[in-house]
């Protein structure tokens, strides 16, 4: 782990050292466009960033699609984009640690906008000395509740609207419709859930990534194949012995895998207790036509998948 930290540090003082000459070959066009220059961390951020600034802003996405935000490496354009941003707008609650040291170090600290500051955060089983990282005393998946996104909302169009007033009409409307589209998500989804008996609303991920959305909706976490928020920790064979007997012993139907990790491990465990897999979205949307193209299809899509593999 400290060879892995050492080398994180001296990765991120080379991208920065490489920050001139790619700012050199950015694309003039960019700068003349005269819209508010907008980066965001992930792609679900993006997307409801894209749904408040609509076409005032010209926005960039950080993470490509399918990425697992927890283990990301930036290159050296990508710290080109963050310096060159006038607003930065990251998920927040530990997800983005490593980007967050990046942003610090290339001066862009004032520019962050941490969407999850301030919102009612789950607070995880952490060890002893650890604050950050693969052991973050917070779950940064914020995203599984919708009334959660109103409150992201809500932060994207102050923010805008104070560093761009001209459009702050523009985007406090945009707002508006899409916290419209988010109660009506979110009133959906309840509907759906509805089918699935109580006694059968119960989760097991590939890590601990929908306990927002248990706690919304009425669902149990009875296990993850990786116990913790971030993918990269790596479960003990004790605790994935134990995990195969929750699932045994409480008759769960299935295994919630994102499509974005590797799924050796929970094959492993759905070989072991004959439970099937069922592919998810998690961290990422999908691409430009795809079944979890935006964050609201994304919701859809993960609810449809749950009520069809539980009730």
């Amino acid at each position: 782990m400290k060879r892995k930290r050492v080398y994180s540090l001296f990765l991120i003082f080379l991208l920065i050292g490489t920050l001139a000459a790619c700012r050199a070959a950015a694309s003039p066009e960019s700068d003349q466009t005269g819209k508010l220059k907008v980066v965001a961390t992930t792609t679900i951020v993006g997307d409801v960033v894209r749904n408040v600034g609509g076409e005032a802003i010209q926005l960039s996405v950080l993470l490509p699609t399918g990425s697992d935000p927890h283990s990301f490496e930036p290159v050296p354009q990508d710290v080109a984009r963050l310096e060159d941003a006038e607003i930065i707008f990251a998920n927040g609650a530990g997800l983005e640690e490593f980007l967050n040291r990046i942003i610090a170090s290339a001066g862009g600290k004032d520019r962050l906008v941490s969407l999850s500051d301030g919102l009612d955060l789950i607070a995880g089983n952490q060890p002893p000395g650890e604050t950050t990282g693969e052991h973050s005393g917070t779950d940064p998946h914020v995203w599984t509740d919708p009334s959660l996104v109103a409150g992201w909302v809500e932060k994207i169009t102050a923010a805008l609207s104070e560093k761009d007033p001209a459009n702050a009409a523009a985007y406090q409307a945009n707002a508006a419709a899409y916290l419209k589209q988010l109660s009506e998500l979110d009133g959906w989804i309840k509907d759906q859930v509805a089918q699935i008996p109580p006694e059968s609303r119960k989760l097991v991920t590939d890590h601990e990534t929908f306990e927002y959305f248990a706690r919304r909706y009425g669902f149990e976490t009875v296990g993850a194949v990786i116990p913790s928020f971030s993918t990269l920790a790596e479960p003990s064979a004790q605790e994935l012995a134990v995990l195969e007997d929750t699932i045994r012993g409480l008759g769960v139907n299935a295994i919630f895998v994102d499509q974005s990790v590797n799924p050796a491990l929970s094959e492993r465990v759905g070989q072991d207790t004959g439970v099937q897999l069922v592919p998810v979205f998690s961290g990422s949307l999908s691409g430009p036509g795809g079944e979890a193209s935006t964050y609201l299809d994304f919701m859809r899509y993960n609810t449809t998948a749950m009520v069809n593999a539980l009730r």
